[in-house]
């Protein structure tokens, strides 16, 4: 044999040792003729940060408020009725003003006071200092002195379903204050002319409001006083 055979004998013979060592070790033919792809790990989504993205709110924000969502059911408007009070019921109401007689009270309700409004209570004239009495009984809610109103007292009934408003008053009666219980016919002030009112005219301004759910001083829906004062 020639010595260029013995190379090529030499080099086959080597080609099939680390042949047998790799299947001895576990290879396969695959694994040497492919070379090894390691595939990378993916990589974590980043932040995105604030959302400038309209359509989806922040999580506080409910989804009805979402501009093109349905809008939420609109509440029901009307309150429900105080199961305490009938709701046909009308206070009967002492005349608030001591010694004036019910054929001197003029009924002003509805008289204007202005352009735009309507005077929604009686003007029961008596001198200045005429003791000036609880309509009902009940409890003195509020004191309060206004631009128009001077001096006056809001008186909520016992249940809390209606407001007396006595204004223009010269004076409180004494031990008058805010929580104060009173019963029908105690003195709670005086006549006056305070506010608006014409100081040679001087009077009781006096007004009825049927009271919202909420009982809040000063809202409540107007009632005619003159119907409910008892007559003699």
């Amino acid at each position: 044999m020639t010595r260029a055979g013995l190379w090529v004998a030499l080099a086959a013979v080597l080609a099939l040792a680390n042949a047998a060592v790799f299947l001895w070790r576990g290879g396969s033919a695959h694994d040497v003729a492919s070379p090894v792809v390691t595939e990378a790990a993916p990589s974590p989504a980043p932040d995105p940060g604030p959302s400038d993205n309209a359509a989806a709110p922040p999580a506080s924000v409910p989804a009805a408020h979402v501009p093109g969502a349905e809008p939420p059911a609109a509440p029901d408007a009307t309150p429900a009725p105080d199961p305490r009070v009938d709701a046909h019921a009308s206070p009967r109401l002492l005349l608030p003003v001591q010694g004036i007689p019910f054929a001197d009270v003029r009924d002003t309700f509805d008289d204007a006071r202005g352009s735009e409004r309507r005077h929604e209570a009686l003007d029961i004239m008596a001198p200045a200092g005429t003791p000036v009495l609880a309509a009902a009984d009940g409890t003195i809610e509020k004191l309060f002195t206004s631009d128009r109103g001077g001096l006056t007292i809001y008186q909520f009934e016992p249940t809390g379903t209606w407001s007396y408003y006595y204004a223009h008053l010269q004076a409180y009666a004494p031990g008058i204050a805010e929580g104060t219980q009173v019963r029908r016919g105690d003195v709670i002030g005086r006549v006056g002319s305070t506010g608006n009112a014409d100081p040679a005219a001087p009077h009781l301004h006096f007004a009825v409001f049927r009271l919202t759910p909420e009982r809040q001083w000063w809202t409540g829906a107007p009632v005619n006083p003159y119907p409910l004062l008892e007559r003699p």
